[in-house]
């Protein structure tokens, strides 16, 4: 059973490896998604919207991470 766990666990890591940026990035893609969908936003907007808010995100976890390795 150890194997098994450990071997999920590694296959999720191939693709998720900080959680919280994967998280935020799906929050946003939900909100923007919602702004499109149900308030009318135009897609272009959306779109820059996301693209703005995608590399908020990225920049935050360089940071957070950049923090972590000075430590």
């Amino acid at each position: 059973m150890n194997v098994i766990r450990l071997a999920a666990r590694e296959f999720f890591g191939m693709f998720v490896d900080d959680g919280s940026l994967a998280l935020l990035a799906l929050v946003l893609v939900a909100i923007i998604t919602t702004a499109v969908k149900l308030l009318a936003l135009p897609p272009p907007i959306g779109g820059a919207l996301l693209l703005i808010g995608c590399l908020a995100i990225l920049l935050h976890s360089v940071r957070r991470a950049a923090r972590g390795t000075n430590r």
